[in-house]
This record gives C-alpha cells, structure tokens and sequence, in this order.
C-alpha cells in the first residue's frame, strides 16, 4: 500500500481521540458513583430527570463501545506493523482506499464488512 503513512496517521490521531475519551468517560463514572454514594435521594423516583443509575448505565455503555473502538484502532496500527494492513481479513483482497479513508481501522473489504462493523 502506498499510502500507508498517511493511515497510520490518522490511526495514531484517533487512538489519541479515543484514549482522551476513554479518559473522560472513566472520570464521568467516578463522578457519578460519588454522586451517588453521596446521595440520600431516591434517584428512583426523582421527578427532576434521569437516574443516576441512568447516567451511569449510559456512561458504562460509551466506555466499553470506546474501548472496542481503540481496541480496533490498536489493532490497525499493528497490521500496518506486520505489513497487512489495507488487505481483507477474510479474502485477502486490498481494501480500498475510499474504504480505509472513512474507516481507517478496518480489517475487511466492502464485500466482507457486512455485520462486523
């Protein structure tokens, strides 16, 4: 691939996107468990909005889609180290680099993307 710097580029940018978010999601979680810990309300049945164990969940779920994000993006990168990135992990084919420009961590072809976004 000739344009392997340039992804590896825009790999190394957004695994730092993505460790500042993972970040900022794990302090969004010790906030609200200190809230929470902190609380005599009944969040249950607070009239005011979401729960905090509503908040929680929901942080919960972004902190573990980031962390697959970065695993993927991880994972990219070490693809780019052994020389394989840019072709499909299923049929070997080269990614396209419309392909790897919207996504620059995938490991499979349009072909083979279906249901393993």
């Amino acid at each position: 691939m000739e344009n392997v710097e340039r992804f590896r580029q825009l790999l190394e940018e957004e695994r730092g996107r993505k460790q500042a978010l993972l970040s900022s999601l794990r302090q969004d979680i010790v906030s609200v468990n200190a809230a929470r810990e902190g609380s005599n309300v009944d969040d249950e049945h607070d009239p005011e909005g979401s729960t905090i164990a509503f908040e929680l969940s929901q942080a919960s779920a972004l902190l573990e889609r980031s962390r697959s994000g970065l695993e993927q993006v991880e994972a990219a990168l070490q693809r780019i180290a052994d020389r394989s990135y840019g072709t499909c992990a299923v049929c070997g084919s080269a990614i396209s680099e419309g392909r790897l420009e919207a996504r620059p961590w995938t490991p499979f072809c349009i072909n083979h993307a279906s249901g393993r976004r």
